[in-house]
């Protein structure tokens, strides 16, 4: 038992201090991981012959359009990404892996940066970035399935070692970093808006940060947040319809005290939900260390203070919002913005702790990088077998599909009534894909066009009505056919309905 810790302990040393080269030995481990995801993942995709899942599946719809602004309540900036890598690597597994690894990489740099370079232990950073993987979300979910939230998570890191570095240098150059900061965090996601009302509500609060912030320089941060913003955001009042289409997810319910009480319990199970697992490692983490000699507790820096305060206030806002707005639902990831730095504030204050915060932020280290490398195997399997429920999309043979939806001619466009038919742009990069949720839905389609629904033998009327209102209808009464699953599922395979639609002729005046 003893050898253990010791092997633990001189781990985290070396995580914490050690050098490669020019370059931390944990950067290079790090940047070798990511590395890993994005030629393990494509590999397997293609060795198995499987495509992506539901949220992959719908960036491989849109990638294809470089707009200001798409549908699905989405923001754009994690679309352009892949729009501008799809240019030199093509529509792949591929380039969805190198975008979504490159800004995981990024987060995990971003937040070291930002609690080295203001004055903390190179422990304390590292404890702080490898703190985000005792997130599950951070640890899973980003890895096997989310998108968007995955550029959240990144911008949410620059935002605040913008807003450090601020702080710290207070020059002009430094409020432009933090404008382009604050702008590519909310084209990152929208919720982001709460992380940067907190970020100035904290420095509201602290005297320091106060002559920093509120000062007449500050309209350079506004005004260059603005321009960054400025093509989205006309492009949202331009598109009410596509901007707020998904805002059923909130489950926004009219006045009702058991209603609110029902979404107040769904919010706090959220919030243990996403931040459980990191505070029960952290309150570990600190009992171990009481076995280390005790010292008087230096006094919290201001980087500590606005952490801290950041979070609460954050997170007083998000639930004011959910009771104000009387909404019933809440997902757990819907707090990284704001719950995402808590490793931070951890990291922070087991630095002025002597020698049990030394301990501590080596349980932290410890435990984080263990959890990355555990994680690695499941996320390979996860890539290929998809999931359960909507991910299970993934295990589809589109290759196979592609040919028996073509075998009486060809296709150039396919619509759909979701989005999992984006996987279909992995066999033919030219193919048109749409949904009902794609803006402009009706000057999208080229000819031949063809409706191809999942799971059903019979075509949804609710489709054939949007065919019509872009000015198409059945050429043919359609076929059904079964499309087997490559890998999980039991073998059993998926139903299948297609139907050729041609424009609707016009009546003779």
């Amino acid at each position: 038992m003893e050898c253990r810790l010791n092997f633990a302990d001189k781990s985290a040393d070396w995580l914490s201090i050690a050098r490669i080269g020019p370059f931390g030995a944990l950067t290079v481990l790090l940047a070798l991981y990511c590395v890993v995801q994005v030629v393990m993942m494509p590999l397997l995709s293609v060795w198995m012959g499987t495509g992506v899942g539901v949220d992959d599946a719908e960036q491989l719809m849109y990638m294809r359009f470089l707009w200001a602004g798409y549908g699905g309540s989405q923001p754009p900036l994690f679309t352009w990404l892949l729009w501008l890598v799809s240019s030199i690597f093509g529509t792949s597994v591929l380039t969805l892996k190198i975008v979504k690894y490159t800004l995981y990489l990024a987060t995990l740099l971003a937040i070291f940066a930002a609690v080295l370079r203001s004055g903390y232990s190179r422990r304390a950073a590292t404890a702080a970035m490898l703190g985000l993987f005792l997130f599950p979300q951070f640890l899973w979910e980003m890895q096997h399935s989310l998108s968007h939230s995955v550029a959240a998570v990144c911008f949410s890191a620059v935002l605040l070692l913008a807003y450090f570095e601020l702080l710290r240098s207070r020059s002009n150059l430094a409020y432009i970093a933090f404008g382009l900061a604050m702008g590519l965090a909310i084209l990152g996601k929208y919720n982001n808006f709460i992380l940067i009302a907190a970020l100035f509500t904290a420095a509201l609060s602290l005297r320091e940060a106060r002559r920093v912030v509120f000062t007449p320089r500050m309209t350079i941060s506004l005004a260059v947040a603005l321009l960054v913003c400025l093509p989205t955001l006309y492009w949202n009042v331009a598109h009410p319809g596509e901007f707020m289409a998904r805002s059923y997810k909130f489950g926004l319910a009219s006045n009702g005290l058991t209603t609110r009480l029902a979404g107040i319990a769904r919010f706090l199970d959220a919030a243990l939900n996403f931040a459980g697992v990191p505070i029960l490692v952290s309150a570990l983490a600190f009992l171990l260390a009481r076995s280390a000699p005790r010292s008087e507790p230096l006094p919290p820096a201001i980087w500590e203070k606005l952490t801290v305060r950041t979070i609460a206030i954050g997170f007083g806002i998000i639930a004011i919002l959910m009771i104000a707005s009387g909404a019933t639902k809440f997902r757990d990831r819907w707090f990284l913005p704001v719950l995402l730095f808590l490793p931070v504030a951890v990291a922070m204050y087991a630095d002025r702790l002597g020698e049990r915060g030394i301990v501590a932020q080596k349980v932290l280290i410890c435990t984080g990088a263990v959890l990355a490398l555990l994680a690695l195997p499941f996320t390979w399997y996860y890539q290929v077998y998809g999931g359960t429920s909507g991910g299970s999309i993934a295990r589809i043979d589109y290759s196979q599909l592609y040919k028996d939806m073509t075998v009486n001619g060809p296709v150039n466009t396919v619509v759909s009534d979701w989005h999992w038919v984006g996987n279909l742009r992995l066999v033919e990069p030219q193919l048109v894909v749409l949904s009902p949720e794609v803006p402009d839905f009706s000057h999208q389609l080229r000819e031949p066009v063809m409706l191809i629904l999942l799971d059903t033998g019979t075509p949804r009327p609710g489709m054939l009505e949007v065919a019509a209102k872009a000015g198409y209808e059945p050429a043919d009464y359609g076929r059904a056919f079964e499309i087997k699953q490559i890998f999980g599922g039991n073998g059993e395979p998926r139903q299948v309905f297609t139907m050729r639609l041609k424009k609707i002729a016009s009546t003779p005046q």
